[in-house]
Formats: structure tokens, C-alpha cells, sequence
């Protein structure tokens, strides 16, 4: 596979339908998280949207009321921050200053002045915490580490989600070079994320990068496969996702085949994420709406099918962009709110700037 030039179609494509898939799932993390999926599908069936095929509708005295009602479809008025698109903006960021020569090191000093500890969770909190402990003065202005930044990945979470939902701006930004975005990833992923967590990171960039140069889902998906350990448990849900597809109890087999695992773990979502681009392909809102409903981490596979469809080149529905107004809040010091145009131009541009640095 080769470096094709980049389409900013494509690029607003995948902003757009990153975003979207985040609100989406955003309004009932928490339910499917501390729930269940059966709960998840109860509210939906109360709420008349199942299948979900739009934005969640709100049921006041329920968890989605106490903490997913402003990405409810009654509310929702723009992209409310949210630690995927906050992750992506930031890869943007790192990218616009570093380039080519983005360091682990780099990543560490970023978060320690740009990303509020109270806004990470599980790995990312961890290695924080390891980075406040361990890391000298200087280090955020430029200094070295002091230590090992490995140490930071040494944490009980390092297999979760977190590395993945961190990749997929490292795929956009690189098409037709998906050993590139997958190297790029993994240079984030190793600062918090160890094993099938790092795997999992790998495989959303490559993908990412595959996409725009591939004819299909399913070509793509082999191509980026290869930046996946052939024996890794990874590896293993990449093709146990993308076997289940035209399965009516598709999702049934995946909560039975992780039913030990954690709901915020990457091996499972990865999974559901792979059934759920490959069984939506050619409808956004098939593929959105049954990742969600699918449980577990629901704004992170909302967010990651949604942007991976969008860079096949087909455009949005305007009924999952409109009520966001282009609007999108991250919790990044000094940043706030950005407009969508802006990150379009922006991703472009860094986009160009790699493939002139590479050549």
C-alpha cells in the first residue's frame, strides 16, 4: 500500500462522524457501563429508539438523566467535551508541534501541561500519577524524564481501552500508510498501555490509514491486521468481530465470549468495534446505532466506528451533525471550544506536512 494524497472531504467526514458516534454513546456510557447491556436495551425500548438510529431520546429519574442528559437528543447543542474527542484533538496538537519526530516523551510532557488530571481515567490517571511522582521539575519545559517512562505504563489498566480511543487522528492523517499510523500510535500508547492495549491502538490507526486506499471494510481490515501480532488476543478479537457479521445473535456471542472481562477492557470492545464497521458499512446510522447498543464502552465504539465510516468518503447524515452546530468542546487548558472547520484545516495541513516530511 502506498501514500495517497489526502481529502478533505474525508477528513470532515471522519471529524463528523467521530464526533457523532462519541454524543451518541456519550448519553449512555454510564448506564451500559454500570448496568449492563440489558439495561442499555430496556431504556432504549422505553424510549421508542431500538434500533437506535438516532440521537437518545431522555427519560427524566433514570442515569442517563443525571449524567448523559446534555448529549441527549432533547439537549444536545454541541459536541460536549469528552475524553476521545479530547484525545483526538490533542494527537492533532502533538502532531502540529512534533511531526515526524513525535516522542513517548513528548506525549508525557503534553498531558502534564495541557490535560487536567481530573479528566483522564483508569491507565491515562495512572501514568499521570506516575509522571507527578516520579518526573523532575523541569521535565514539562523541555527537561528528561528522570526515570524510565515505562514505569508509567506498569499499572493494573494497561490492557484497557484508553491507548485505542487515543489512535484514530494518527490514521486520518497518514492515508495509504497504515505501518506509519500504526508506528505513530504506538509511540502514544506505550506512555500508559502495555500488550493488547498497545495492539489495539496499532490496529485503529493502521486502519484508519487503510481505509482511504482500500476498496472495502474488509480489505482494509486485513491490511491493518498486520500491525496486530498474529498470536496477540487482539488479533484473536479482530477476527472473532469480523466472523460474526450477518449473525443475528452476533452480540449475544461477544458478551458471552468477554463475558469476564471488564466493560472498558480493549479486547472486547475492539471486537464489537470490528462486528459493528464491518455490519454497517454502507449505513452510518446502522453502524453507529448498533455499536452503542452493542454495550460496554459506548462513546469510545461510537466514536471509532463513526470516524473510520467517515473517511471512506461518504458524507454524514446531516440529522447527526446539525444539532451539534460544528461546536466542539474539549477539556484541554486553554482550548475550551473549537469549531469544525478549523480542525478540518487543521488536520489537513498536518496531513500535507507528513507526507512532505516522509518523502
Amino acid at each position: 500500500m502506498k501514500a495517497i494524497p489526502v481529502d478533505r472531504e474525508r477528513i470532515r467526514y471522519a471529524w463528523e462522524g467521530r464526533i457523532s458516534g462519541c454524543q451518541l454513546g456519550k448519553s449512555v456510557e454510564l448506564l451500559s457501563i454500570m448496568e449492563g447491556r440489558e439495561s442499555l436495551i430496556a431504556y432504549l425500548k422505553k424510549a421508542k429508539a431500538f434500533p437506535l438510529r438516532d440521537y437518545v431520546p431522555l427519560i427524566e429519574g433514570t442515569l442517563v438523566a443525571t449524567i448523559g442528559r446534555q448529549s441527549c437528543k432533547e439537549f444536545l447543542h454541541r459536541s460536549e467535551a469528552d475524553d476521545d474527542i479530547t484525545y483526538t484533538v490533542l494527537a492533532l496538537m502533538l502532531l502540529e508541534e512534533h511531526g515526524l519526530e513525535l516522542s513517548t516523551t513528548d506525549v508525557a510532557r503534553a498531558w502534564l501541561r495541557l490535560i487536567p488530571g481530573g479528566a483522564i481515567f483508569t491507565a491515562e490517571r495512572a501514568a499521570y500519577l506516575t509522571l507527578l511522582e516520579r518526573a523532575e521539575l523541569g521535565f514539562t519545559y523541555g527537561a528528561q524524564p528522570g526515570f524510565d517512562l515505562a514505569e508509567c505504563a506498569d499499572n493494573e489498566w494497561s490492557e484497557w481501552i484508553g491507548a485505542q480511543i487515543r489512535a484514530d487522528l494518527y490514521g486520518w492523517v497518514c492515508p495509504g500508510q497504515p505501518i506509519l499510523a500504526a508506528d505513530l500510535a504506538r509511540r502514544d500508547a506505550t506512555l500508559s498501555h502495555t500488550g493488547d492495549g498497545v495492539h489495539g491502538a496499532a490496529f485503529i490507526a493502521a486502519l484508519g490509514a487503510a481505509i482511504p486506499a482500500s476498496n472495502s471494510i474488509s480489505e482494509a481490515i486485513e491490511v491493518a491486521s498486520a500491525e496486530v501480532p498474529k498470536t496477540s488476543a487482539a488479533a484473536e478479537a479482530i477476527s472473532f468481530g469480523s466472523s460474526l457479521v450477518g449473525k443475528p445473535d452476533a452480540v449475544d456471542q461477544l458478551h458471552e465470549r468477554y463475558r469476564d472481562l471488564p466493560p472498558v477492557h480493549t479486547l472486547n470492545n475492539l471486537a464489537l468495534v470490528v462486528w459493528g464497521l464491518l455490519s454497517g458499512a454502507d449505513d452510518y446510522s446502522a453502524a453507529i446505532g448498533d455499536v452503542v447498543a452493542g454495550g460496554w464502552d459506548t462513546d469510545c465504539n461510537g466514536a471509532t466506528v463513526g470516524g473510520l465510516w467517515g473517511l471512506k468518503g461518504k458524507a454524514i447524515p446531516s440529522s447527526w451533525t446539525a444539532p451539534w452546530q460544528e461546536r466542539v468542546a474539549v477539556t484541554i487548558a486553554g482550548v475550551g471550544e473549537l469549531k469544525l472547520d478549523a480542525l478540518v484545516d487543521r488536520t489537513v495541513m498536518v496531513a500535507q506536512q507528513l507526507m512532505s516530511a516522509g518523502r
